[in-house]
């Protein structure tokens, strides 16, 4: 499984680790990752996806999962994460000609 956030595409970063005396040495920053289970209210379905905690409180600040999903950028969504974005657009279309 690799450390990307299926929602917003954050994978590991390259950078140094800085020594007393100034030796440098590669490392990588890795992405906090949390497996969380999220609501669709369009669906009516709960989904398992891993992201960031940094997405996490996005999530919050934008109104749930699917007010996300619909203003997120294709590129940067999972596989998993584009599938859930097309099942909620359509069900919004729906409901919208209803």
């Amino acid at each position: 499984m690799s450390r990307r956030c299926e929602l917003s595409g954050v994978g590991p970063m390259v950078g140094h680790n800085v020594s007393h005396s100034n030796v440098k040495t590669k490392r990588r920053f890795l992405p906090a990752l949390a497996p969380v289970s999220l609501q669709s209210d369009a669906l009516g379905q709960t989904f398992k996806l891993r992201i960031t905690n940094a997405v996490l409180r996005t999530l919050d600040f934008k109104g749930g999962l699917d007010a996300y999903l619909v203003k997120a950028r294709d590129e940067d969504l999972s596989p998993r994460a584009l599938k859930i974005k097309r099942q909620v657009k359509a069900k919004l279309a729906d409901k919208a000609a209803a």
